[in-house]
């Protein structure tokens, strides 16, 4: 059998890409034809390019559990001489589009041993500094231009469908409630009578779907993504990576990246991420859309709020 990262080394351009976006472009078209350990390395590359840019090889391949060797390997398979060429990409991005970055880092590191071993008080410390530093990485990494597509899709559908399972639940229950508020016609597309999947095929173009899956995906939602796509109905994703089986389908897609698979990942960036979205979708449907009075959305006479 012939190795998959032999043959997704033939499919890469001899030479390497010179920017962090062609790389992960490239990845992202390639994932599926590397080998099982290269894609736990894609995954980790893609989804933490702060670390990558930061640390050594020798910390990185401890922390996507791999041997330094292979990471030489992947690097080489998209056209770097070594790990250190890749490596200069991230470096650069970090520099251009997160000043400030390594400062935060140290100051959050510092909070964190400032409480280790501080009882049940400790923990909601370390959750809330987490928190802090998805925050700043949301902040990031989405683009305005994102936003004002995503809520234009929202605004021109006859009907949003919502996607969510797992652990994603929670957030599409809170779009559906937003949206819900502000007037707009939603279906929540639950596993309730196992039938979210057949009710996915009603959708058609002029309607809308909000998916919602993070590592390991859901396999309903990503079904759901791809019936949406086959039917012309644009999807706007909420996932973990470029390398989502999201992606694919989508037409619009925040990443919001998780790092390691733990039990105590929050939800708060997500929840951030969608508030933010149907805000804006709120402030379109507004009368006066060019100045909406965003924090009185859902009051009748803004200027009578307050009595």
């Amino acid at each position: 059998m012939k190795d998959k990262s032999r043959s997704a080394r033939q499919s890469v351009p001899k030479q390497a890409a010179g920017t962090y976006e062609g790389l992960t472009n490239q990845i992202s078209e390639l994932y599926s034809k590397l080998s099982p350990r290269n894609q736990e390395i894609a995954r980790y590359v893609t989804q933490n390019p702060n670390t990558i840019a930061m640390e050594s090889a020798v910390s990185i391949a401890k922390l996507c559990g791999a041997h330094p060797s292979s990471l030489v390997r992947f690097a080489q398979i998209f056209g770097f001489d070594g790990f250190k060429d890749l490596q200069a990409l991230f470096r650069t991005r970090l520099a251009t589009a997160a000043p400030g970055f390594n400062e935060r880092v140290a100051a959050l590191e510092t909070e964190l041993r400032q409480h280790e071993g501080g009882g049940d008080y400790g923990i909601l410390k370390d959750l809330v500094i987490s928190d802090i530093a998805s925050l700043h990485t949301l902040l990031d990494s989405v683009r305005d231009q994102d936003l004002g597509c995503a809520a234009e899709i929202l605004l021109n559908a006859r009907t949003i469908y919502i996607a969510g399972q797992l652990r994603s639940e929670p957030v599409a229950r809170f779009v559906r409630y937003l949206l819900t508020m502000i007037g707009c016609r939603t279906i929540l597309l639950d596993e309730t009578g196992g039938l979210a999947t057949e009710r996915a095929r009603l959708m058609e173009p002029g309607d809308a779907l909000f998916a919602v899956s993070f590592r390991y995906y859901a396999k309903e939602v990503v079904n759901i993504s791809e019936i949406a796509y086959q039917n012309g109905v644009p999807v706007i994703a909420l996932t973990d990576s470029s390398l989502s089986p999201l992606a694919k389908s989508s037409k619009v897609i925040f990443e919001i990246p998780e790092g390691e698979y733990i039990f105590s990942r929050s939800l708060a960036a997500p929840m951030c991420l969608t508030l933010s979205l149907v805000t804006a979708l709120a402030g379109r449907l507004q009368p006066n859309h060019s100045k909406p009075a965003i924090s009185v959305v859902t009051e009748t006479n803004p200027d009578t709020a307050s009595q």
